[in-house]
């Protein structure tokens, strides 16, 4: 094999793994480092701005084996920056080497998600639903704008901080709307279990008119689909048009 090539590949292997890789004999240790450093550092500060919360509660120092796992033993696929804080979740997906060893959150898989969504939807080039008129919300079939993300989470990710950090999970599930809005700001609110099956349906059965899904929301729930479910049904969903949530399907 060319020399040069060999060179290449021991200083790689050195570089993403500097605690059991041995930098290339013919280089200079002190240059090699300068790059060691600047490897961990801008990766590292490329994933903290997506995952501040997280970082608080782990320490910087368990940030730090994170980030050297990562670079050790995952293979990213892409070459956009953008895309390597997904690349980084798929990693804690897998329960790496690194978090077999000593005591870590076991939200945090779920809170990294969390904190994640919001810079999808920072950056997401999806457009805005084109406005519908909500007088036709019961009449027509619906549908749910790209900008706009029901979630469920088993462990309440909004209220998570250094001084809230629960070792089981609540009994109920954490339901939650992420959406931008029209300034570009990311939005988070709750949902109810009802506002959430409803969102749910609407991509499950995407040609039920709007009407046709709150009678089988009512179904579902095991509730009468009378004036007072079908009215308050309606608020929820002018409420969702209202906040560009849904609208009428093309």
């Amino acid at each position: 094999m060319d020399n040069l090539i060999m060179q290449q590949q021991a200083l790689t292997r050195y570089l993403r793994d500097p605690d059991h890789q041995a930098p290339p004999a013919d280089m200079n240790a002190a240059r090699v480092n300068v790059y060691r450093d600047l490897v961990f550092n801008n990766v590292s500060q490329l994933l903290s701005g997506t995952f501040p919360v997280l970082i608080r509660i782990i320490g910087e120092q368990r940030w730090g084996l994170l980030v050297r796992g990562f670079l050790r033993d995952w293979r990213a696929q892409t070459p956009k920056f953008g895309e390597i804080a997904e690349t980084f979740l798929d990693f804690l997906a897998t329960q790496p080497q690194v978090m077999r060893e000593g005591e870590w959150p076991a939200f945090l898989l779920e809170l990294a998600h969390y904190e994640w969504v919001e810079m999808v939807l920072q950056q997401s080039d999806a457009q805005a639903l084109p406005a519908t008129d909500p007088a036709l919300l019961l009449e027509r079939p619906l549908q749910i704008s790209a900008l706009a993300w029901p979630l469920a989470y088993a462990w309440p990710v909004h209220e998570l901080d250094p001084n809230n950090q629960p070792v089981t999970p609540p009994a109920q599930p954490t339901l939650l709307l992420v959406r931008r809005a029209a300034d570009w700001s990311v939005k988070f609110s709750g949902l109810s279990p009802l506002a959430w099956r409803l969102l749910q349906r609407i991509t499950e059965f995407a040609s039920l008119t709007g009407r046709e899904q709150l009678k089988g929301l009512a179904q579902e729930a095991g509730q009468s689909a009378g004036n007072s479910f079908m009215d308050n049904g309606l608020v929820l969903l002018r409420q969702m048009h209202e906040d560009q949530v849904i609208g009428l399907a093309p």
